[in-house]
């Protein structure tokens, strides 16, 4: 995203790959969950993508022979794909931390697989000095495998 990107605070379309999406997140391997993020509205929407492959390292052991992703990491990489949404609008990503405070109505509504392709939706829904509520859905081929109320806070490193 250029810097003139950042200071009109306009929504983009330009795809954000996992590099710079490394420069915004402190997120590293294996933690890490958004691969990128193909639309973004700063402080409005943000869509994002996380492939998943029989590599993740959580399959080994979740389950065996019949590997599901953990919904926790759904909602992680749900969570961080907020964040993108919430530093979008910084000047300077690199002050702020997103913490992620709360979770609520979340539901499960399929597995998310290997080979799955998760396609987060995350909305603004409310927005109080720096504490933010979110609306995520993820899909999944179209279909919605999760949906949660996220909340946050954003806060100087």
């Amino acid at each position: 995203m250029s810097a003139e990107d950042e200071s009109t605070n306009q929504s983009s379309t330009e795809i954000i790959d996992c590099i710079t999406i490394q420069e915004v997140l402190p997120h590293r391997y294996p933690f890490l969950l958004v691969d990128r993020i193909l639309e973004l509205d700063p402080m409005t929407r943000v869509i994002g993508i996380k492939n998943v492959t029989i590599n993740e390292p959580f399959f080994a052991g979740h389950f065996p022979g019949r590997p599901i992703m953990p919904g926790v990491l759904i909602l992680e990489a749900m969570a961080q794909t907020g964040g993108m949404m919430l530093l979008g609008s910084e000047r300077d990503p690199n002050g702020k931390l997103v913490y992620f405070t709360g979770i609520d109505k979340a539901k499960f509504r399929r597995p998310v697989v290997p080979g799955d392709q998760l396609r987060f939706e995350v909305e603004m829904l409310k927005a109080r000095r720096s504490i933010f509520k979110m609306a995520g859905k993820a899909f999944v081929a179209g279909k919605l495998a999760c949906e949660a109320e996220l909340t946050a806070a954003l806060m100087d490193r």
